[in-house]
């Protein structure tokens, strides 16, 4: 394939409709790595470009938006996360896919949201200490979850952190008809994951939804929208909610996402606009291969 168009979940309906793959952060690695284009427009955020170059150096990534960035980099000052691995130097660094390339190399292992309790789970089981970063949230439901005491960082994606649990109970009060379900993205604060009737990465929601045994029901979904616009696809009979986030608002609108427009996208396909990831140094693009590599081969035991 000369030119590959992959859109996240979270991309806007218009560009996901005319894309060549369209899936979760673990997905979209796998679906470059096996389709090997020479030209690569992804529709994602930035950190996600970052690591196709990673896995694919000599194909030409485009972002089509260089201003698509994720607040769990902009939100992590790197000397920080520099200490808090340089201070735990006895433990497993699992992090969080979601994270620049310049965080990757600080890594001994990359973890998606699929894959993450798996692989943290297995680290613990073989006797390693483990620290976590960027997102606290997450950290915080794995240690909660599965009673670890995991050392976790300080960062959050504003999207999911503004869910707000009350005003979800109070909505869920007021709507009395049919079965109630939660469902949540595992970067929801824990209060809110708490409450939840399923946990899971964005692939594992949307199979969720799809594979939910009733006709009728209402299920409130705390992640970013462009997601439940494909469970209403998916299951229109359903009546599918997005949570609220604080003071009401349905804000669940990723800023970031939603800047690769079609124009955008169309303009990169087209040569004519979005940037080229190739400012990556090969030292850097090699350091951060090896923790994404060794979560691709990761053998849980």
């Amino acid at each position: 394939m000369d030119t590959m168009l992959v859109a996240h979940w979270y991309a806007p309906e218009e560009v996901k409709e005319i894309a060549d793959y369209v899936g979760d952060s673990l997905g979209l690695i796998q679906a470059v790595q096996k389709e090997q284009p020479k030209r690569l427009v992804f529709a994602g955020v930035r950190f996600m470009s970052e690591t196709a170059k990673v896995m694919l150096p000599d194909t030409e990534i485009i972002q089509p938006d260089f201003e698509s960035t994720c607040s769990l980099v902009t939100q992590t000052n790197i000397d920080e996360l520099k200490k808090f691995r340089d201070d735990n130097q006895d433990s497993t660094h699992v992090m969080y896919i979601n994270s620049s390339v310049e965080m990757k190399v600080l890594a001994d292992i990359i973890v998606t949201s699929a894959n993450v309790n798996a692989i943290v789970e297995n680290e613990i089981k073989n006797g390693n200490k483990v620290i976590f970063s960027p997102d606290k949230n997450m950290g915080t439901y794995i240690n909660k979850e599965f009673g670890y005491d995991m050392k976790v960082f300080t960062s959050v994606c504003e999207v999911h952190d503004q869910f707000n649990v009350e005003y979800l109970k109070q909505e869920m009060r007021s709507w009395t008809d049919g079965i109630k379900y939660v469902i949540a993205h595992p970067e929801s604060p824990i209060d809110l994951l708490e409450m939840a009737d399923f946990i899971g990465s964005t692939n594992k929601m949307l199979e969720w939804v799809k594979n939910f045994p009733n006709k009728v029901g209402t299920i409130w979904v705390a992640t970013e929208g462009g997601l439940i616009n494909d469970m209403k696809k998916a299951r229109p009979e359903l009546d599918i909610r997005p949570a609220l986030g604080y003071n009401g608002c349905q804000c669940n609108q990723c800023p970031y996402m939603k800047r690769n427009t079609l124009e955008a996208v169309n303009a990169a396909m087209a040569g004519t606009g979005g940037t080229s990831i190739d400012y990556l140094t090969n030292d850097l693009i090699d350091a951060a291969r090896k923790p994404i590599e060794r979560m691709l081969n990761y053998t849980i035991e």
